[in-house]
């Protein structure tokens, strides 16, 4: 879903080195381990940052003054080739809560660490993930599992769409919990893949 893009005027200290070209990479800036407050950093070193929504719902609230209706969307972005990212948002309008859950996700962009951890293949190259890893959120457990070459993603499709988006062609995938909850079933994924970076391989890209 494309919308047009601002000007981006960095205003954090981090956002101002990234104009400045005093920050080479997205990489540098992930390691840095400090927080990303401005969508227009991840902008200026993702610009082919594709976006999924991925569910949308009506969520109404009772207040004084009545009922107020919101919008509440889930929404993935992701550049297909390792960098992926989660976000949720709500407003009153449809457009304005895809906006802001795009631009939170991209806050919350992360590199996802890819490999050949399948027995069955070992060819070393990217397409899968090194080793087996675990993602919760709620009451949903999502398990991936390394695959060879030409399995293609053995999941539901909410876990297909952050997994494709995140660069992964192959994986075998186990999940538990109450997993018709879009939201919990597309972040225990995203945290799956959050974890990939936890662990330590001599086999990964």
């Amino acid at each position: 879903m494309a919308y047009e893009q601002e000007e981006w005027i960095p205003l954090t200290g981090l956002g101002k080195k990234v104009a400045a070209g005093e920050i080479a990479s997205i990489d540098e800036v992930l390691e840095s381990g400090r927080p990303i407050k401005e969508p227009g950093i991840v902008d200026y070193f993702l610009p082919d940052l594709e976006d999924e929504v991925l569910d949308i719902n009506m969520v109404q609230r009772m207040t004084d003054s009545g009922r107020r209706v919101k919008f509440r969307c889930v929404v993935v972005v992701g550049n297909r080739n390792g960098y992926v990212g989660f976000g949720q948002a709500k407003d009153a309008q449809v457009g304005n809560a895809i906006k802001k859950a795009i631009a939170h996700a991209k806050l919350n962009v992360i590199k996802v660490k890819r490999g050949c951890g399948s027995w069955e293949c070992g060819c070393g190259e990217g397409h899968s993930i090194p080793v087996r890893v675990e993602g919760k959120a709620g009451s949903v457990t999502v398990t991936l599992m390394p695959a060879p070459q030409g399995i293609g993603l053995v999941t539901g499709d909410i876990s297909k769409k952050v997994l494709q988006l995140a660069g992964i062609t192959d994986v075998w995938t186990s999940s538990s919990g109450q997993t018709r909850t879009t939201i919990n079933f597309a972040k225990a994924t995203f945290d799956a893949l959050k974890n990939s970076n936890l662990v330590r391989t001599g086999r990964s890209q």
